[in-house]
């Protein structure tokens, strides 16, 4: 099917839009900063994006396919369910620390339009979430919880705290470490995602 005529301006604007949230952060994403650098008016984006919530939510949309990307990454050679869940435990956080502002977008539903659907057609930022999540769940059922989805939950709380509180400074400060990407930092931080994991995963051998 051939795309829209408007369909380059449409990704533009997105582009637009994913380039302020990485440099300048989620308070600059107005429809009116964004159309004035994509050198359109004010009011083109509204052909597009009927509300700022659907423009945020395509914004949103790219940050979960990059870390949707990662997540295949971490799982791309089949470790056994707990390393798994590891693995996706530093993806998370990593990409956390690497766009601290496309990580705020991502999980601010008060913001987003989770449900609604675009004129265009184009996904549901459901339909790009909840997978993520379906994935974590899995794994986590795979590694013996009893309440999978509840347990994964709770993980997920426990890596998305990791990633707030050592972007912040505070969980470097209390351990006597640098934020930065030096191998100890580095070693300190892939440690406690480590032993956050195995907190909400117990004991077992998996």
């Amino acid at each position: 099917m051939p795309k829209e005529p408007d369909a380059p301006l449409r990704e533009r604007l997105i582009d637009v839009g994913v380039e302020l949230v990485r440099t300048e952060g989620t308070g600059s994403l107005g429809l009116r900063e964004i159309a004035r650098r994509a050198g359109v008016s004010h009011g083109a984006p509204r052909r597009y994006f009927p509300t700022h919530q659907s423009l945020l939510s395509a914004i949103a949309r790219r940050g979960f396919g990059d870390l949707g990307a990662r997540f295949l990454a971490a799982g791309a050679e089949r470790p056994a369910p707990r390393e798994h869940v590891r693995a996706l435990g530093r993806a998370y956080v990593g990409y956390a620390l690497e766009q601290p502002g496309m990580f705020e977008l991502m999980f601010r539903h008060d913001l987003l339009d989770s449900t609604g659907q675009e004129p265009s057609g184009g996904p549901r930022l459901r339909e790009q979430t909840l997978p993520l999540f379906g994935l974590l769940t899995g794994l986590v059922g795979a590694c013996g919880a009893a309440a999978p989805e509840v347990a994964a939950a709770a993980l997920w709380a426990g890596l998305h705290g990791v990633a707030q509180l050592w972007g912040y400074g505070s969980l470097p400060l209390v351990l006597g470490t640098g934020t930065g990407t030096d191998d100890e930092a580095g070693r300190r931080l892939a440690a406690l995602v480590d032993a956050v994991v195995d907190a909400h995963l117990g004991a077992g051998p998996a």
